[in-house]
This record gives structure tokens, sequence and C-alpha cells, in this order.
């Protein structure tokens, strides 16, 4: 077998599936599902679906029709919700064929799939975000009277703040609801379900927090850390006064001190914004960033720990709330950009 490179990412299932439960709680008599596309947001989505479902998920939300593909045997099909729809007639088939619920974007998409099945779908449509879904004008289209809608879906732009358009869109959700009529309702993502009850419908869908992160202030202490990056020591170096450390020499000892190299880098995810600025631990231990980051590499100061030596695991600062805030990046962004050369 081919040896795995040496970082893995660290999957804790029992906060996983504690986060998913406190979210369906919260939900109240809605169900809460599971946004799993993009890989389940960088976590590994084989293992997540496989995880949430055992503890009671049913509904699952992929961007595209491949991304259903991969979870193939864990669920049934018709739980896996394709956000964007059919892309053309042989997706639309595929969709059909494999027994996936295509969420309906626009009229164009609403007549590929009733080209290819008259099966059950879902329909989004768009209340204020300016994405993909039905205009509150495309409503009037008769393709959606045609269609078997399981679940008339919205997106809310600002859930994450105390904003107007929140009411505004939750408003034109409910309208659209009502035209369409005999079917489900969702509109709260993560951020969403703290809004209230207002906004559950008969589903939320879940994502950012099943994975650790808290998208408003009333998630904190109830949403816990999921994913710990880890990385292996490659190389163990001492430096004396005037030494530099990586590109461009940012970095410059001020005396004698034990670095250690570690494999993960830019192409793993760990941004040069972490230079100078990052944090790994060991045991509790804190072991600085030194330097600038590199594509496959990061220099670490290993006082805290001298006892380190090539081969041991280091495990990045990574609790997303504090993690966005030290780098500047988003939550969202932290998860989706660890690399697929994690085992995961």
């Amino acid at each position: 077998m081919t040896p795995e490179p040496p970082l893995r990412l660290a999957l804790d299932e029992e906060a996983l599936v504690h986060n998913w439960r406190t979210l369906d709680r919260l939900s109240g008599s809605a169900r809460a599902g599971a946004a799993v596309k993009a890989n389940a947001y960088g976590v590994g989505a084989r293992r997540v679906t496989k995880a949430l479902a055992r503890a009671g998920c049913r509904d699952f939300f992929v961007a595209y029709s491949g991304e259903a593909a991969e979870l193939d045997g864990l669920v049934d099909p018709s739980s896996i919700s394709i956000l964007h729809g059919p892309q053309d007639a042989n997706d639309a088939s595929f969709i059909a064929a494999r027994g996936y619920r295509p969420v309906i974007n626009s009229p164009h998409q609403a007549a590929l799939w009733l080209d290819a099945s008259s099966a059950r779908c879902d329909v989004m449509v768009d209340t204020g975000i300016n994405r993909i879904g039905f205009s509150m004008d495309d409503l009037a289209d008769p393709t959606i009277g045609r269609l078997d809608v399981q679940t008339v879906l919205s997106h809310l732009a600002c859930a994450d703040e105390d904003s107007p358009m929140n009411d505004c869109q939750r408003a034109l959700w409910t309208d659209a609801v009502l035209h369409i009529g005999k079917c489900e309702s969702s509109l709260a993502n993560s951020a969403g379900i703290m809004l209230g009850s207002s906004y559950h419908g008969h589903l939320t869908r879940p994502g950012l927090a099943l994975y650790g992160g808290i998208p408003r202030a009333e998630l904190a202490g109830e949403i816990r850390q999921v994913v710990r990056p880890q990385a292996a020591i490659m190389q163990v170096r001492d430096l004396q006064a005037g030494d530099t450390v990586g590109y461009n020499a940012t970095y410059t000892a001020a005396g004698p001190l034990r670095v250690a190299v570690v494999a993960l880098g830019y192409a793993d995810g760990y941004l040069r914004c972490w230079s100078g600025n990052g944090m790994l631990r060991s045991n509790g231990r804190e072991l600085p960033v030194l330097g600038r980051v590199s594509m496959d590499m990061t220099v670490i100061d290993l006082t805290a720990a001298p006892e380190l030596r090539e081969g041991d695991w280091v495990e990045a600062d990574y609790s997303l709330p504090e993690a966005s805030q030290a780098s500047g990046l988003s939550q969202y962004e932290l998860l989706t950009l660890l690399g697929r050369r994690f085992t995961r």
C-alpha cells in the first residue's frame, strides 16, 4: 500500500454527533439535516454521513451529483438533496437513475428535470441573496406547477447578524411556500436556527456548526470542536543567535533555540497568514510558528517541548472561532482549505 503522508485530520465523531443532536434540539419541531457538501466542509463526507445517519439524521445536502455519488451505500439516495440541481440533460438523467433528489433552481432546470423524470424534487427560491434559485417573479412559471415538490428552500444572507434583511427574507420564503403549497419548507442554516422557530420550517440545514463552527454567539458553549489538524515533525534543528528562518528571513533567533520542521504548509490549507502568528501544540504546550509558512513545511519553536524528535506529532491550534480571529480567515475557509494530503 502507498504510505500515508505525515499529516492527519483527527475527527471527534462524538463531538460531531453531539453538535448535530444539539442543532436538532434547537430546531424545535423541525428536524435538522446536514450539509455535507465540499467533502463535509473538508472533514470527510463519507465518515460524517455514516456517523450522522447512525445518530438519526435523514436529510443530507450536497452541491453536485458527483458528491452525492460519493455517498452511495451509506444512506437512502432519496435522502440526498443536490443543491445546485441538474446542470444539463445528462446530469438530470444521472440524478433520476440514481434516485437522488435535485433542488430545482430555475425554469430551465425545471424543464431539464421534467424531461428526465417525474420523481420528487426540491425547489430553491431566491429571497434576496441573489445567487441561484427561482426569483419571486419566476414562481408564476407554469413549469413549477408540474413539479412534484417535496421541500421549498431559501437561503439567508445575513443569518449571522441581527439584520432587518432576515425578516424580509423569511416573509418572502413564507409567501413562496404558500404559493407552491402542499410541501415542506426549509430556510435556516446553522446561524438561522438561532433566529427562532419562525425560521425553521420543517427542516433546518446546519453545516458550519456541525463541524465546530460558531456563527452566532448564542451557540458558544453548545458546540464542540470536531477537527484537529495534526502533522509529524520531519527534522529538529538547533539555531544560534543570528540564524534566520524561512523565506525572506523574517525571523531571526535572538539566542540558542531548538526548532522543528513540521510537515504542514499552505498546500495543506495552513496558509501564510499563520506566518509568525500561528501556534501548534504538544500535550497542551504552545509551540509558536517561526518565520514564513512554506508550501509543505512550517518551522516551530520547541522551547516548551524540548524532548520532541523526528516522527513525533504536533497539533495545530484550530478551534474555529479563535483560529478565525487570529488568522483573518472565515471559519468556513479554515475548514474547507484543509488539503487532500491529510489522512481523514
